[in-house]
């Protein structure tokens, strides 16, 4: 196995023993970037009115599913039968216990390598990556998620943006909240471009620039409405081509 792929799974088995032995301020303090997604609702509803549209009575596989909540919404916006895979048995096992907990089966869910899955041709209807691409070598995954798509059928992606320079500073001023390979390959328009030439078409909605602001305020007592505020500010900024680029995380679904 690559030393990356190695890496991959120590870090997210580390960080699953760590989230079930530590408490929560202590697992916060450890990993501080978990923070930073308590501004970014319109980024999630969005994502998730965008599953729920497309997963009701579909196959579905969430793809490098980690701790299984995307598995689980799958289901609950009526999915047929949900998959998942991920390279972290530690996380896998906990994503299987999600599903099982909440009555659903976790039958389809499986440790494995994402960028050589055992998946059939054409199995999924709707395939869904929170988060996960720029942990692959996507010139390997765009081709297998292509391979496991259905004619017609879409792959919902939720990632970072690699452009913004004072994100991407704090990237590499917290190297220990990531793995080597993460930091060095968040998305940009080079991994879109690689994508087109898997998929027939893609479509690219853009989150979260001036809200950013807001990361240290999180508990203060003005944070929702400044939130409320500055995320209506990033929905008209954020049109504007140079300046989405700044975004931190993009919505993209790619059809075949």
């Amino acid at each position: 196995m690559e030393k990356r792929k190695i890496e991959e799974i120590e870090f997210h088995n580390k960080r699953e023993i760590d989230r079930n032995s530590l408490s929560d301020v202590e697992f916060e303090k450890k990993y501080s970037n978990k923070k930073v997604y308590k501004i970014s609702d319109s980024s999630f509803v969005y994502l998730e009115n965008t599953l729920k549209s497309l997963s009701k009575d579909k196959i579905c596989l969430d793809y490098c599913c980690g701790l299984g909540n995307t598995s689980l919404n799958l289901y609950r916006y009526g999915a047929k039968k949900v998959y998942g895979i991920d390279i972290a048995e530690k996380e896998v096992e906990t994503a299987k216990n999600a599903l099982r907990e909440n009555g659903f089966d976790d039958s389809g869910i499986v440790v494995g390598d994402a960028e050589f899955t055992n998946f059939d041709d054409n199995q999924f209807d709707l395939i869904v990556c929170i988060g996960v691409l720029h942990h692959l070598d996507v010139n390997k995954a765009f081709k297998e998620l292509n391979r496991i798509l259905k004619p017609g059928g879409s792959v919902v992606a939720f990632e970072a943006l690699g452009y913004n320079p004072i994100i991407q500073a704090y990237r590499k001023l917290t190297p220990e909240l990531r793995t080597d390979w993460e930091k060095d390959h968040i998305l940009t328009k080079k991994e879109i471009k690689i994508a087109m030439e898997h998929f027939s078409s893609v479509k690219i909605k853009y989150f979260h620039l001036f809200n950013l602001i807001l990361f240290p305020f999180t508990k203060s007592f003005f944070f929702k409405p400044a939130l409320r505020f500055l995320t209506s500010i990033d929905s008209i900024i954020l049109r504007i081509p140079f300046l989405r680029l700044m975004a931190w995380q993009m919505v993209f679904v790619l059809k075949k």
